[in-house]
């Protein structure tokens, strides 16, 4: 994911401060140093890396430690503050008409995902705000296929595309489209310009006689996050031409640096309104600088999640779960059921990074939870019958048996899965209950079953028994560990 290498940097440089009442010059210069780097590192415009570094410098160097915190939660905070304000400072809604159809203009080169951004706003202006009655518009006629692309995005949405083929100007199709809206009742048009494999004065030329066709509220830019520097520049050239409103950083999920969010904002002066994180039509996010900066930060992105899980539960059902998990009968299909929840909203290691805390149990990057380790558990619950899931514990040791031959896994892992489920059960009924004896045991029996190789695969939780323990402990932990590899060297040694 975007961002983990410039987490993981970031941390160990502001938690390197020192333990005093003040932070010292020789703090504050190793750690801008480290600073420095892991930004230069994930590819962030070098001005850009020398004002930031600058204003936390000016704002740490000899700053009192407020009471309560540590010299590094007050650098940590100093950080934050000018992070979010790099992104931005406040989340930017997009702007809406106040009479007549909404006029959004997508643009960008080819290959960032404009096309599909168009169809996952159009999804997002229909459940988030008053847009009720979308128009995709096929202004593509350059690139094959664009407008097929467009019309499957518009079927899965169930919204009219307006297109006149290949052959027509891009900026009568804009006009047409725009008339036929407002004729029609659509409350929203979404312009599909067309892209290039690189910016040229053809491209923007249309794109500036489009915008004087239709005057659209929001010019957005989708720039493609894995491009890194490029997509600053792309940023600089389209906000020089058509003065754009907002920036999509498509990608985000990838296997990217993450730079060009920490720029763009900084070198256009333009608004990062969204990010694009997977394929699908509904995955596309608002973006907010301080959730970003928070998440970057490690200290997690509770709103984000809680927003998430809002989208996916109902009331009704949350409370149902929760009288179920309190009185212990909770079943395998509450299980499947809340299992296919949470993968709508994402893979599970990306939302224990949203939880603060979490993130910091030492282990929890080496969590791995694949998708055919979850088919494998699925296999196992369809096979057992209706009463099974409802009532677990009628489960003996014959119906385990026919349970394995069913799903194509051994006993063991029926077993297992079974033992697991039990104590999950017992230690979620204890916790609703506000009840924590019995459950750091509980936690431990769960890690002996799942570790060593012998239980259900991607049902580990590494290190995660730490989070029962108080720093202190943490830490004596560490250094016994660091005094027996000592002592083995010795041996060898010897």
């Amino acid at each position: 994911m975007a961002f983990e290498g410039l987490s993981e940097r970031l941390q160990n440089a502001i938690s390197s401060v020192g333990t005093g009442g003040q932070i010292t010059e020789a703090d504050l210069k190793q750690m801008m140093r480290e600073i420095r780097l892991a930004l230069l590192e994930a590819d962030v415009n070098f001005q850009v890396v020398k004002t930031f570094v600058r204003r936390v410098n000016e704002r740490a160097l000899g700053s009192d430690v407020l009471e309560s915190l540590t010299p590094a939660q007050q650098v940590l905070k100093i950080v934050d503050e000018e992070l979010t304000e790099l992104m931005g400072g406040e989340r930017e809604e997009v702007i809406l008409a106040t009479s007549g159809p909404t006029v959004m203009m997508m643009a960008g080169l080819q290959g960032a995902g404009k096309t599909t951004t168009v169809g996952k706003l159009a999804n997002y202006l229909t459940e988030e705000t008053k847009i009720r009655k979308p128009l995709l518009v096929a202004a593509d006629v350059y690139r094959p296929a664009a407008i097929d692309q467009l019309q499957t995005i518009a079927r899965q949405l169930d919204v009219d595309v307006f297109s006149k083929g290949t052959e027509a100007n891009p900026v009568d199709i804009a006009s047409e489209a725009l008339a036929y809206a407002k004729d029609n009742g659509h409350d929203l048009v979404l312009i599909d310009t067309a892209g290039r494999l690189h910016v040229d004065e053809t491209l923007m030329n249309e794109l500036r006689n489009i915008k004087a066709a239709v005057q659209p509220q929001e010019i957005l830019l989708t720039v493609d996050a894995m491009t890194g520097q490029d997509a600053v520049n792309v940023a600089q050239a389209f906000n020089e031409a058509l003065d754009i409103t907002g920036v999509i950083i498509t990608k985000l999920d990838g296997d990217t640096r993450g730079g060009a969010a920490l720029s763009i904002r900084e070198i256009t002066q333009k608004p990062i309104k969204f990010t694009g994180q997977g394929e699908k039509l509904d995955a596309l996010e608002p973006f907010y600088p301080e959730r970003m900066s928070s998440r970057i930060l490690g200290m997690g992105d509770m709103m984000t999640l809680i927003e998430r899980a809002q989208k996916d539960y109902d009331e009704a059902q949350a409370e149902e779960m929760a009288a179920k998990i309190k009185d212990a009968t909770y079943s395998f299909d509450d299980f499947l059921e809340q299992l296919d929840q949470v993968n709508k909203m994402g893979s599970i290691k990306d939302i224990i990074k949203m939880i603060p805390g979490l993130n910091k149990i030492p282990g929890i990057d080496d969590l791995n939870i694949d998708e055919k380790d979850m088919g494998h558990l699925k296999a196992i619950i369809y096979s057992m019958t209706k009463e099974e899931r409802a009532n677990p514990d009628i489960i003996s040791q014959s119906r385990r048996r026919r349970i394995a031959r069913g799903s194509g896994q051994d006993l063991q892992a029926v077993n297992q899965l079974i033992k697991q489920f039990n104590q999950s059960r017992d230690m979620m009924s204890q916790l609703s209950k506000g009840k924590t004896s019995g459950m750091k045991k509980t936690m431990r029996q769960m890690r002996q079953m799942s570790g060593g190789g012998q239980g259900m695969p991607g049902m580990n939780l590494p290190g995660m028994d730490n989070a029962f323990k108080t720093p202190e402990q943490l830490e004596k932990e560490r250094e016994d560990k660091k005094l027996q590899n000592r002592l083995r060297k010795m041996k060898k040694r010897r």
